[in-house]
């Protein structure tokens, strides 16, 4: 599975009151929290965010508390995807759980720019900055973690696989 999008850039340590601020968490709802992605790090970024668009970021990215509301409204912004240098360790996990592929790939966060073009193919591990024409490689996401992205996470990957199994 390949992922082609524009880069957003972000520094070291994002924490998820950056991702998602405290002040709007009275709300799970998606779309929701997707109004307000991003804004105490970018103000404008909610506004600006397209569809497809890719989100590169230092390290820890999603430090801070354990919020799931940090991934879902990356996600429900449209972002296919984050690349960083590394990445909290619960954010990490919690990325995967709703469906949101992410990759650590320390070089590239250095040699990429706001704008960029970059393409990820999730089976191979490589990762293309279209824009420079320089190649990065990171782990490929094994195939029951893309399971996991296609069926939109965890929870949906278990409703269809109940469903197909009969199990009620």
């Amino acid at each position: 599975m390949k992922i082609k999008g524009k880069v957003w850039k972000f520094g070291d340590n994002i924490d998820t009151d950056a991702i998602i601020p405290a002040r709007y968490l009275n709300t799970s709802e998606p779309k929701e929290l997707a109004k307000h992605v991003m804004e105490d790090a970018d103000k404008d970024f909610p506004s600006k965010v397209k569809p497809g668009d890719i989100i590169v970021a230092g390290k820890n990215f999603g430090c801070g508390s354990s919020r799931e509301h940090a991934p879902i409204a990356i996600k429900a912004a449209g972002i296919q995807a984050v690349i960083a240098k590394s990445y909290a360790r619960i954010f990490f996990r919690n990325a995967f759980n709703i469906g949101l592929p992410i990759f650590e790939v320390p070089e590239l966060i250095d040699e990429t720019v706001e704008g960029d073009l970059v393409e990820i193919d999730m089976d191979s591990g490589e990762i293309v900055n279209l824009t420079k024409n320089k190649k990065y490689t990171t782990k490929p996401i094994p195939a029951f973690m893309q399971e996991l992205i296609k069926s939109g996470g965890l929870v949906e990957w278990t409703k269809k696989r109940l469903s197909t199994e009969g199990i009620k």
